[in-house]
């Protein structure tokens, strides 16, 4: 579902992602973890359509995300590292407002903003201003306008920002859900213990490059699991 075919990024003089090349299949869950300025949330933004790598393949499903973006787009959910939201709507005018970008009928909008609320546990607040949200609340938002449109692939950086305990585990249930109804998720996260749990494939990204994949079972049977792998992996890098 998610096709990296030798992809790289440069600013000036700073490679930020260097050649790298994966497969993420139909409904699974593979993250990404790495230090403070790996490349993770340049890659990701790549993946997006909101950076164009310098060179390589990206395919989204069936799409080219450089040349047919508009229908990559269409079938992606994004939820970025930093929210952006228009803090002047209410959450059901902010939802009904995205719900017209992806050109969803009016008739389904509403309903899918319902849908949204309650599933991310907002629908109490539906008609307050975003401007007076705490950051959980903005985040779970966030994750609402993103499945708005029913994703096939979903992309989250640092997903749990900001939430407390109850918002953390009510996210992992909901990523949990999707990946066992076939979307398939590509989330970059600063905490280990999450990715372990979650992720069916994790990847270690420093200074550009990814440097090995691990699955699941294969974390599980290293002393210290993921932690003790990440801090070998970054320690000789």
């Amino acid at each position: 579902m998610i096709i990296l075919d030798n992809i790289s990024k440069s600013f000036n003089a700073t490679h930020a992602v260097r050649s790298i090349s994966l497969t993420v299949n139909t409904g699974e869950i593979f993250g990404i973890v790495g230090p403070n300025g790996a490349g993770k949330t340049t890659t990701i933004r790549m993946m997006t359509g909101l950076l164009m790598p310098d060179e390589g393949r990206i395919m989204i499903g069936e799409y080219d995300i450089v040349n047919e973006s508009i229908k990559a787009k269409s079938i992606l959910g994004y939820v970025p590292d930093k929210a952006f939201l228009y803090e002047k709507l209410t959450a059901r005018e902010f939802l009904i407002f995205i719900s017209a970008i992806y050109s969803i009928p009016k008739s389904e909008a509403v309903s899918r903003t319902d849908e949204m609320l309650e599933l991310f546990g907002i629908k109490d607040v539906e008609d307050d201003l975003i401007e007076s949200f705490s950051q959980g609340m903005r985040q779970r938002l966030l994750f609402a306008s993103a499945l708005i449109h029913n994703p096939e692939v979903f992309f989250i950086d640092e997903p749990f920002m900001g939430l407390d305990p109850f918002g953390v585990r009510m996210l992992k249930g909901v990523i949990k859900d999707l990946s066992s109804k076939g979307v398939t998720i590509f989330l970059a996260t600063h905490s280990l213990h999450i990715a372990e749990e979650l992720c069916h494939r994790v990847g270690f990204m420093n200074k550009g490059s990814i440097i090995s994949i691990k699955t699941k079972d294969e974390i599980s049977g290293i002393e210290g699991g993921l932690e003790g792998l990440f801090l070998k992996m970054t320690a000789f890098v």
